[in-house]
Parts: C-alpha cells; structure tokens; sequence
C-alpha cells in the first residue's frame, strides 16, 4: 500500500502478462524488482519489453517464472528439452540460455508469426542453433515421435504452455518421451485461481472454458503413480512431475 494526498492506495504490478497469485501487488513488485529484473539477461528483458506491446501479452510466461524455469533446467542438467506452446519464445529463451551449448530444444507452436516476433531477439542472443521449431498442433508430431522407439524417454525436462483442452492428451504421450528422473513442467495449473472457486463464482469466460479441463488434469496427475508431483504459486500456477517409472 502506498499513501498519496492523504489516502492510502494500492501498489499496482508493473508486470505485463501479469499472473501472480499473490494477494498483495506490492509484494509481487518487490521480487520482480528484487529478485529477478536485476538479475534478468538482458536478451530476456528485451523480449519481455516487444511481448509487452502484443495484444495477447497474457499469453507470456511471467519474468519470474522465467526466471524460475532458467534455474531448474541448470539444477536438473537438462540437455534435451521439449517446449509445447511457444507464443513470442519468452520461456524457450529461458530454456536456450540454460541449457548447454549443445542443448536442443523441440519447440511446438501452431503460430510461427508470434515466434518470429521474439526469434531476431533469440538470434542475436546466439542459442537460435539450439532450437527445432516445428509449426502446427503438437498432438501429431508426439504420436510420430512416439512411433520411434528410440525417443522413449530421451527427454530431460518437457514444459508445457498450450490449449489447456488438450492437456491430459499432452501428458498421456509425454510421459512415454520423458526419461525417468526427468520432468515435465505443466503451466497454468492453478487457472487464474479459479480451480479453488465454487462453480458459479463470476469468472472471465475463456477462464471459466478451461476450467473444467485444469480440474481434469490436475485429479490425474495428483493420481498418476508414475511421477512424483509439486504444485507451485509461481505466475499463474505450474506443476513439476518427475517420472519415477
């Protein structure tokens, strides 16, 4: 809270693409401002400014979260990596810039203009080599990747940022392509907050659409005896699995 002629007023983000859980702006401000602007490369920090002016901004995975996945992939030692919804490429640059100079990357998007948006930014920050970008849906290119034995877990960390509808269809071949000890990162998993909310509370309608298939989800993974799970408040709510079988 912040006092201005006399009246106490509430400190608004400054975060674009905002999704913080937390009940106070001023507190998500103080970390962004303590915490990860100062510490955010500055090719990040670029493409977070250009994803800023898009009029999907929403889409783009918060500074924070950024910063949070750059740091998981470089504790797990990812080197082979899969990214499901791409949008301007604000978390696959997370993920180049992580992981070693002969990392790779899948990256899946039905949109190649928005990845272009970001990709003369993911260019001049030298990891473009790192990444196979593949337009179109995600859903026929895992079952071809699946049809090959050979790239049954290969893969080190796999996040996923996409159509919430088809989540469970995501997961249901993923976890075949994930190498044990590996992990898959699901994104949007606490939906705006409202997978806590009663049925009819008011919400937004795309909030209210995919709901239901965040619920459906989540009931899967919490059941899903083949990873260890870890529900995290970061941006919008995400939740690591890590294959034990």
């Amino acid at each position: 809270m912040a006092e201005k002629n006399g009246e106490v007023q509430e400190i608004k983000h400054q975060e674009v693409g905002h999704k913080s859980l937390l009940q106070s702006d001023a507190l998500y401000q103080y970390i962004l401002e303590t915490s990860v602007y100062p510490r955010e490369p500055a090719s990040m920090k670029e493409l977070r400014e250009v994803t800023a002016k898009h009029p999907w901004n929403l889409m783009t995975t918060s500074a924070d979260e950024g910063q949070f996945l750059n740091m998981l992939l470089k504790l797990i030692n990812a080197k082979n990596t899969m990214e499901i919804g791409v949008y301007t490429g604000y978390s696959l640059l997370a993920t180049a810039l992580a992981i070693p100079e002969d990392g790779k990357i899948l990256a899946m998007d039905i949109n190649r203009e928005n990845y272009e948006i970001g990709l003369p930014i993911i260019e001049k920050a030298g990891v473009s080599h790192k990444i196979d970008f593949r337009e179109g849906p995600a859903l026929p290119l895992l079952d071809q990747l699946l049809e090959d034995k050979n790239n049954h877990g290969t893969y080190d960390f796999i996040f996923v940022d996409a159509d919430k509808d088809n989540y469970i269809n995501y997961h249901k071949r993923i976890i075949e392509l994930v190498k044990v000890g590996g992990v898959i990162g699901y994104d949007n998993t606490l939906w705006n907050g409202s997978v806590a909310a009663p049925a009819d509370a008011p919400m937004r309608k795309y909030v209210r659409y995919y709901r239901d298939f965040v619920l459906e989800l989540n009931k899967a993974l919490a059941e899903d005896q083949r990873v260890e799970i870890c529900m995290l408040p970061i941006g919008d709510g995400i939740t690591l699995c890590r294959r034990i079988i």
